[in-house]
């Protein structure tokens, strides 16, 4: 059968049944980012800062995590397509030797350095004592997390979204709770507050992790087998960072730049820092549809290359980018409607209210950048193998455009927080045309598999 010609409805019935998941998912992990938001804002607007600051290590440490599982869905799903099962064990194996001695590097930092971590971010004394008893204690949920997104994503790739979502949720949901008995001390436990936040984050993925590993004693297609982590296949490793590096590049390069937006914020005083804590939860509610789409796109792009159904990849990638369009204009609506539930999220003072109200208007035209820009290169891209060309896109964009305009115009020109954050916010906008070339050449679509 020629799959060329495959209707609209499968198609779409495949996105809705891979998309629904990861979408619930990313909902939980927004959900978990509000309730810190507003339980903190409930202790104090000093709390709030502090651990909207010490959490960007956490944020770069997912940045690591999301370049490893790049390369790990990248290869898993086209080899998924050829049903090469012991292959794909391999690759998780591969991902599991790169993830855990990273993670263990930043549990050595946040426990044993959190202060010089926190001083990359603001000077203000205040926030720096408090955020390093956070960072001392949620360091340790950084061990468990390096085994525990390897085997999800891993298992995301071979199509089983609906258990990564569940064990991720039900970690993630653990965590919310655990946030109000431990920040505001209900049944009769102490109040503990922002280190309530880290203790709540380290227990709820040590559970995510024992969740993985009963699964991987049962499940029979992809098992992970710790003799994996001592083998090595110096072929399909090559592969594995001939395309992982570009993206954990990609999302180094990324998530570094908006830290660097961080720490120009955090600059700029505590009533921008609480602000932007808050619109952070705003943009991911915008977006969250937007990237379950794109991870969804990976799996479905990919899976139809490994099984050779070139022109049915450019189809459905044609469909992808038109539902991210209309999910990106949905997002930004959103933000429109539930401006009044973000404005009194957290006790903010009326200069950070000021800006927050500034920033959430900023906000509606940004996601639909964003989810564009993210469903193409993250998305598309990244399932033909192509993670190269992303990586110098963002490298021109935010490092040699986005970040050296915000340095500049908040601290030689020193031009008002909100005008500083509106110029910040042009990087999709500026690199949105050379990625739409990109697309069109269809230079990504390749099939990157091996024979063994």
């Amino acid at each position: 059968m020629n799959r060329k010609s495959q209707s609209p409805s499968t198609f779409y019935r495949d996105m809705l049944r891979l998309a629904s998941p990861i979408v619930f998912q990313n909902l939980i992990t927004t959900a978990v980012g509000s309730a810190d938001v507003i339980m903190l804002g409930w202790v104090s607007q000093t709390a709030l800062s502090a651990g909207s600051l010490a959490s960007q290590i956490m944020f770069i440490l997912n940045l690591v995590y999301t370049g490893i599982s790049s390369g790990i869905g990248m290869l898993a799903a086209q080899y998924w397509g050829k049903k090469d099962t012991k292959t794909i064990e391999e690759i998780m194996g591969i991902g599991m030797k790169l993830s855990i001695p990273v993670s263990f590097l930043f549990f050595l930092l946040a426990c044993f350095s959190p202060r010089h971590l926190m001083l990359i971010f603001t000077a203000e004394g205040e926030l720096v004592e408090a955020g390093i008893p956070y960072l001392r204690i949620v360091g340790i949920s950084y061990l468990f997390m390096g085994i525990s997104q390897v085997y999800l994503c891993t298992m995301r790739s071979i199509e089983r979204v609906i258990f990564a979502t569940l064990a991720n949720a039900s970690a993630l949901t653990l965590n919310i709770l655990l946030n109000g008995v431990l920040i505001l001390g209900l049944f009769g436990f102490p109040r503990m507050g922002i280190i309530g936040v880290a203790l709540a984050t380290a227990i709820a993925r040590g559970v995510e992790l024992l969740i993985c590993m009963a699964d991987a004693c049962w499940f029979p297609a992809i098992r992970f087998r710790p003799r994996l982590l001592f083998h090595h296949n110096p072929i399909l490793f090559g592969d594995f960072m001939k395309y992982s590096l570009p993206a954990f590049g990609n999302e180094v390069c990324w998530g570094l730049a908006f830290s660097t937006y961080s720490v120009i914020m955090g600059h700029l005083g505590s009533d921008m820092v609480a602000a932007n804590a808050v619109v952070v939860v705003a943009r991911n509610l915008g977006t969250v549809v937007c990237f379950g789409i794109a991870n969804a796109g990976a799996i479905i792009l990919g899976k139809s290359i490994g099984e050779g159904h070139m022109e049915k990849v450019k189809a459905d990638a044609s469909r992808f980018c038109r539902i991210t369009f209309f999910s990106g204009i949905a997002g930004g609506i959103l933000i429109f409607f539930l401006r009044p539930v973000f404005m009194n999220m957290a006790e903010l003072s009326p200069v950070s209210r000021g800006y927050l109200k500034g920033m959430l208007y900023i906000n509606m035209y940004y996601v639909l950048g964003q989810a564009m820009n993210t469903t193409v290169i993250c998305g598309i891209f990244r399932s033909g193998g192509d993670s190269r060309w992303g990586f110098i896109c963002d490298v021109i964009d935010m490092w040699l455009f986005s970040v050296p305009l915000g340095f500049i115009s908040a601290f030689v020109l020193s031009l008002p927080p909100l005008t500083v954050y509106f110029l910040i916010c042009l990087d999709e906008f500026v690199k949105m045309p050379f990625i739409y070339r990109h697309y069109k050449s269809y230079q990504w679509l390749k099939d990157i598999t091996r024979e063994f």
